[in-house]
């Protein structure tokens, strides 16, 4: 056979180049995509698109109050998977959200307000359930005072995807007021329940610099930002895209065969200091970025 021939990857059909890119990621089966027409086509294969949804999508989508709509209006696999990836979906009687990383296809989750174990959310002198327009979810948990804080959730490892780093976020906001966050570090833990080992650390959820100074501050370009009392190294809040705040309570490698129960957590119980204006949405789960 001529050589040029043999190297000529146009000669291999459609379905070929389609099963190859079903074995790469996302990220890389769009760049190939524009290699050329071929490749184009190749990438645009439902065969291509299913492998990288999770295996157990469909059930996952059923758990959705609009599962229906969503899966008649998906026009192909990838449309699906970019639509899981741009709009989180409410499961679980909307008590969870759930999106996929559009880099890798993994599994993200975010565990509402209501599925935490807050300790006195039930009690409404100490916390209040309220609606919030940047929320995803339908209430969120705000606090009124308490000198016990004490968050943890917990999820399934076996809902998480397999030989994944994760790493769990408490997703919250101060209220305008709020007090008794800037000087108390927090303890933050992530492992399997009933597990000897978890990480475990100190943050601070309050880390605005100087007296008196909002959270949100006005920069220059007039749009706000929040400005840490510094390092980063996780310690203090960070903000996300959707203009909540989030801080790091640990990192969770899910083996391939893990089955147990992921259990994250955030107190501060010390020194019977009371706490004001903790806003919290909830805990997300998600891949961690290389």
């Amino acid at each position: 056979m001529d050589a040029s021939r043999e190297a000529d990857i146009s000669v291999l059909p459609e379905g070929c180049i389609s099963d190859v890119l079903s074995f790469t990621t996302p990220r890389d089966a769009c760049t190939l995509s524009t290699v050329s027409s071929l490749f184009n086509n190749a990438a645009q294969s439902d065969a291509v698109w299913e492998r990288f949804l999770p295996a157990d999508f469909r059930s996952i989508i059923c758990r959705s109050g609009d599962h229906h709509s969503l899966l008649a209006s998906s026009s192909s696999k990838k449309h699906l998977f970019f639509r899981l990836c741009q709009n989180p979906i409410l499961i679980d009687d909307g008590r969870r959200s759930f999106v996929l990383d559009k880099w890798t296809g993994k599994k993200c989750y975010m565990l509402s307000a209501r599925d935490l174990a807050i300790v006195w959310s039930d009690t409404p002198d100490y916390w209040r359930w309220v609606p919030d327009p940047g929320s995803r979810f339908a209430e969120v948990a705000e606090l009124i005072g308490v000198c016990w804080l004490e968050i943890n959730g917990r999820i399934n490892t076996q809902m998480l995807s397999p030989a994944t780093m994760y790493t769990a976020y408490l997703v919250f906001k101060l209220a305008t007021g709020a007090s008794g966050f800037r000087s108390q570090n927090a303890e933050v833990s992530v492992g399997l329940a009933g597990s000897t080992f978890s990480f475990k650390r100190s943050v601070l959820l309050d880390a605005r610099i100087g007296r008196g100074r909002n959270l949100l501050l006005d920069n220059w370009f007039g749009s706000k930002a929040y400005v840490p009392a510094g390092g980063g190294d996780g310690r203090y809040p960070e903000v996300r895209k959707d203009g909540w705040l989030e801080i790091k309570l640990g990192e969770f490698l899910n083996k391939e065969s893990e089955d147990g129960e992921l259990e994250m957590s955030i107190t501060e119980v010390k020194g019977g200091h009371w706490k004001h204006g903790l806003v919290v949405q909830g805990i997300e789960i998600r891949p961690k970025i290389e």
